[in-house]
């Protein structure tokens, strides 16, 4: 069954996806191969990202070594508009107009989350990067993306993992775990499936936002499974 074509998209990406095969920060030939992806994938397209920090700092990390939590989340929020700034400045090295929007105020780097303003950036042609999360403690990016697309009102979320999408057990640990084609939301929540939070999968049950999972990692397959074709999972409410 062909998958349905979606014009405005929340691409959802780990801040794993930056570091490359290094084990911490940012390696920038990672970075500009993310950003030709999205050069590439945005045409035809309304794109705004949502970029993760556990390449630097992840809060809840941070908060079991004895970091207070609030404060252990604002610092990995910091360190999601650093990894925002270095997709923004590979993609406009390439020619792709993107603004940064961050929830936290810091005028010096970024603007100011305000939805109409995104709104109106996406409406021009640019790409929208949503930094430092929802702006709130207790939040993970997961669910700042949900809150986004939902905001946008995007017609689906992109989740770009390191897998071709939805197992119903780890697929690098168990070799027969079967995969989804599909899938629905409540089967996701009540299974423990691992796509997001549950709090973000929730959030785009509610909106009826489908959730998309596929590879990031695998060379042009954003391209591909925007345009239907590609390996992936859609988390939706008619799913299996």
């Amino acid at each position: 069954m062909p998958r349905p074509r979606f014009n405005r998209i929340l691409l959802k990406l780990s801040g794993e996806a930056l570091m490359g095969e290094g084990q911490f920060g940012i390696e920038p030939e990672a970075v500009a191969r993310l950003a030709e992806e999205i050069r590439v994938a945005k045409e035809g397209h309304e794109l705004c990202l949502v970029v993760g920090g556990g390449n630097i700092f992840r809060g809840l990390a941070g908060a079991a070594k004895g970091f207070d939590r609030a404060s252990a989340d604002y610092m990995g929020m910091l360190a999601t508009v650093m990894n925002a700034l270095a997709l923004q400045n590979s993609l406009e090295r390439i020619g792709v107009d993107t603004r940064v929007l961050s929830a936290i105020p810091m005028a010096t780097v970024s603007e100011p989350y305000i939805r109409r303003r995104a709104v109106r950036h996406m409406e021009k042609g640019r790409v929208v990067i949503f930094a430092a999360g929802t702006g709130n403690p207790f939040f993970t990016t997961d669910t700042a993306a949900a809150l986004r697309a939902a905001e946008m009102g995007c017609d689906a979320l992109f989740k770009g993992t390191s897998v071709d999408g939805v197992y119903d057990a780890d697929p690098k640990q168990t070799p027969d775990a079967k995969r989804y084609e599909s899938v629905s939301y409540n089967r996701v929540l009540s299974d423990h499936l691992k796509v997001m939070d549950a709090t973000a999968v929730a959030l785009c049950r509610d909106n009826k936002i489908p959730i998309v999972v596929f590879n990031v990692r695998q060379q042009g397959n954003l391209a591909r499974v925007l345009s239907g074709e590609g390996m992936a999972t859609i988390v939706s409410q008619e799913g299996e």
